[in-house]
């Protein structure tokens, strides 16, 4: 059974998530709404590293490269300015979008093994990141005129 591999690469993603986030909000300090709210959806992934910690004891946990290089590739400082968050905020949406379609993957071995337990995780967890990544949505647009067009001016 693979599914130690997607619960250890689930398991590493969702922190790397957390560390991404916790980076975004303390390099955009100056931005209010980014601190605070990444500050709250690092929080999100924590707890999402909490709830993976049974799976991971009943199915194992085989590690993967694969967050830790989207993080060092995406992620190793943050860039400055509005453009600067505007990039940053795409490599967070990158980042969780790849923890959401892990989840999905996660959930198909739930509903292909009926483990319950799994499935509630994964629901619960797999809501949570899409609304970070409508957040994230959100936030990139109404980031990218002002980034892109008013600073130009």
């Amino acid at each position: 059974m693979h599914l130690a591999t997607y619960v250890g690469l689930q398991h590493t993603a969702s922190r790397t998530l957390a560390g991404s986030f916790r980076q975004v909000a303390d390099g955009h300090a100056d931005e209010p709404d980014v601190h605070s709210l990444c500050h709250t959806l690092a929080r999100m992934c924590d707890a999402h590293v909490e709830r993976l910690a049974p799976v991971a004891e009943r199915y194992g946990e085989q590690h993967e490269e694969e967050p830790e290089r989207l993080h060092a590739d995406g992620l190793s400082d943050t860039r400055s300015g509005g453009v600067g968050l505007l990039r940053d905020l795409q490599d967070l949406y990158t980042l969780a979008s790849f923890v959401d379609i892990t989840w999905t993957v996660l959930g198909q071995a739930a509903q292909g093994t009926r483990d319950h337990g799994l499935l509630d995780v994964v629901e619960s967890c797999k809501t949570d990141t899409q609304r970070q990544l409508k957040w994230l949505d959100t936030r990139i647009k109404q980031a990218a005129p002002q980034a892109l067009i008013a600073s130009a001016r």
